[in-house]
């Protein structure tokens, strides 16, 4: 902001600081136009000369009056940027407990990362009914301000729920369903809501892992529907996923677990009902120990497992599928334990027909043990004159190993799903909705591999639809009804954007490095340098010749180059699952079994892009060698995301207080 004429004596502004970020002061000399100087008073009664840049007209940004600082509303503030937010939202959380701020009507969360006592019904009730701002802000209020906008206006509604990784998103998700479940309960004995609540601990349990910033991070998105009838009552829900995190199925970082699910069930594998699945403690297996510590402080794995069990039995999954499920789990760290050994050639590997893994991996999932002995070293190769058998080296099985275990995960994954769904399913017409969207945020690590380049692109094209949605469709708007405005002026990521998805983007070369028969990982990082070193978004560390960086909208991300080529190609092979679909259990056949959609094509087909919106991804059926990589069933988000009306409103105070 610039200063009118002279600012009064004892004016407090804030001025930037490399420890506290911004620090207070307090003008202490009359400042004319043109002074070079700024002389300041810090709290700690430090005297400092701040240089002033009047050439840009840089001047500090000024402190709100004492008497706004802790408001509810941050829009209420008189001045509105980036330290004023901080410390009203830091006023509010360290001196006076509030978590939630407004901002018009968008809610801002802080995470306490412990329980509060603030979501019981007796709150629901007491926010039940009651206008946005004639309460605390809490995310039951704008739980209430959807639900009645609902009833109301008899529109859709859908509360998106944004943020980085550990932020509290799925938490918050979990609260505004839990409002909904009870202010809109069915009048029925069917207990919907109930159902609704029940997927919440099955969904975590499959889908949400330890990572160093979130001990419950939820390695997916998802957005659910609930549905309402004319009397503004649950009658169902539905739900979408997006971008299973698969490769943690077979990889975790240091101090980072695999899915709840594998620990809750070796936590369990005492019990009578288990013992066929020959299990031990999840320390013995690779795909569970490789982060250095099965157990998170506060969580008990084997209390959380008889919650995920109870909510299976409530959503209608028959103890035989129950079973089953926990067969194909078990099933997948025994893989994981199947020791290959090299042959002197090292073109060649085998496995050990007394592999005990192996035998219970084959007996778990009911299928033939010789062929699958064979087939986890051996790869089938056509051309157009003959086919023939090729044997495979140590890695290559191994990577080949990882890939299956990751497809057999996905499978189950979305069988859980589609069951889920259909318990929550009702054949009565659906009156109206209120979606609540929980996609994973931006994440940036010591270590960022594939999987966070996935999920940072990701929400860059979120950012994007938000740029369009929010500032440059809605001001087009303003101008078309000659509303006085002043166009604002917004960071575009269309660039970033391009740097990773145009011809002979970041993903095009990926792509092409995945077809070259020797293709690696340091390769394709040198293509990246000798393309993209001019562009603004892409840097070369100085002392790396095999990571990258990204100058993302919400940060720069530098990416280790190691594994992106073998994690993109996600090569299943077709004789691994030919065994499985011939399984003698009908779940693990039904799994593999090609009977929805057609398969997946080569990474060269340049055909059309997964749709976010589907309701599963498509049953990834491999070919021979290659399925669409994955890097562009990511970039299925390109131009798929509608957002609704609902949203477009939501975000609508944002561009005001830009």
């Amino acid at each position: 902001p610039n200063y009118p004429g002279v600012t009064e004596c004892y004016t407090k502004v804030w001025i930037p600081d490399p420890d506290e970020v911004w620090k207070s002061a307090e003008i202490i000399k009359d400042y004319k136009e043109g002074d070079t100087i700024l002389h300041l008073k810090l709290e700690d009664e430090l005297i400092i000369e701040y240089p002033v840049n009047t050439k840009a007209n840089q001047l500090p940004f000024l402190r709100n009056p004492d008497i706004l600082v802790g408001e509810n509303d941050l829009t209420a503030l008189s001045y509105l940027h980036e330290p004023a937010v901080l410390h009203n939202l830091k006023v509010r959380f360290l001196e006076s407990n509030h978590i939630y701020t407004y901002c018009g009507i968008v809610l801002v969360a802080i995470n306490p990362y412990e329980q509060v006592p603030i979501y019981g019904e007796d709150v629901i009730y007491a926010y039940s009914g009651q206008n946005m701002g004639d309460m605390d802000p809490h995310v039951f209020a704008v739980a209430e301000e959807a639900y009645k906008q609902m009833a109301r206006d008899e529109k859709n509604q859908s509360i998106i729920v944004s943020g980085e990784s550990g932020a509290g998103k799925t938490v918050s998700a979990k609260y505004a369903m839990r409002y909904f479940a009870t202010v809109g309960g069915s009048e029925s004995d069917a207990n919907v809501e109930e159902k609704v609540l029940a997927s919440s601990p099955i969904m975590e349990a499959i889908g949400n892992a330890k990572t160093t910033r979130n001990d419950n991070s939820s390695r997916f998105g998802k957005y659910i529907q609930i549905g309402f009838d004319r009397r503004y009552h649950i009658i169902g829900a539905n739900m979408r996923t997006y971008l299973l995190e698969k490769s943690r199925v077979v990889f975790q970082a240091e101090d980072e677990r695999n899915y709840h699910i594998f620990y809750q069930l070796c936590a369990s594998s005492s019990l009578p009902e288990f013992k066929d699945l020959a299990l031990t403690s999840a320390d013995d297996f690779f795909y569970t120990s490789q982060g250095g510590n099965i157990f998170i402080k506060g969580v008990n794995d084997a209390e959380d497992f008889q919650k995920t069990r109870q909510a299976f039995t409530l959503l209608g999954v028959k103890e035989s599928h129950q079973i089953g499920i926990y067969k194909i789990i078990a099933s997948i760290l025994h893989l994981g334990n199947v020791e290959i050994f090299s042959e002197r050639d090292g073109d060649s590997c085998n496995i050990s027909k007394e592999d005990e893994h192996l035998n219970h991996f084959c007996d778990l999932l009911g299928v033939e043990h010789d062929q699958m002995q064979h087939w986890l070293c051996h790869r089938k190769l056509v051309t157009t004159a003959e086919t023939y058998v090729k044997t495979m080296s140590k890695q290559q099985a191994i990577n080949a190993r990882n890939a299956l275990a990751k497809h057999i995960y996905a499978q189950l994954f979305n069988w859980i799903v589609e069951h889920i769904n259909k318990a929550l399913h009702t054949t009565i017409k659906q009156h109206s909705f209120i979606g609540v969207l929980d996609i994973y945020g931006f994440e940036t690590f010591e270590f960022n591999s594939f999987e966070q380049f996935c999920i940072n692109y990701a929400n860059e094209k979120l950012q994007q639809q938000f740029n369009s949605h929010v500032f440059k469709l809605e001001q087009e708007e303003y101008m078309k009804e000659q509303i006085p405005w002043t166009l604002i002026d917004f960071y575009d990521n269309q660039p970033c954007i391009d740097l990773i998805e145009a011809k002979l983007g970041i993903l095009d070369l990926l792509d092409e490095e995945c077809k070259v028969p020797k293709g690696t990982d340091q390769n394709w990082a040198q293509k990246l340098y000798d393309r993209h070193s001019n562009s603004q978004h892409f840097q070369k560390p100085r002392m790396s010749n095999t990571s990258f960086i990204i100058v993302h909208f919400a940060d720069k991300v530098e990416y280790q180059s190691d594994g992106f080529l073998e994690k993109n190609r996600d090569t299943v092979y077709e004789e691994q699952i030919n065994i499985l679909k011939a399984s003698k259990y009908q779940l693990v056949a039904d799994l593999f079994h090609d009977n929805k959609e057609a398969g997946p094509t080569t990474p060269s087909a340049k055909t059309s892009r997964v749709n976010i919106r589907s309701a599963r991804p498509a049953p990834q059926i491999p070919n021979r060698e290659h399925k669409k990589t994955v890097g562009h069933q990511v970039s299925g988000i390109k131009q798929n995301i509608k957002l609704p009306q609902s949203i477009r409103l939501t975000f609508r105070v944002l561009m005001t207080i830009h």
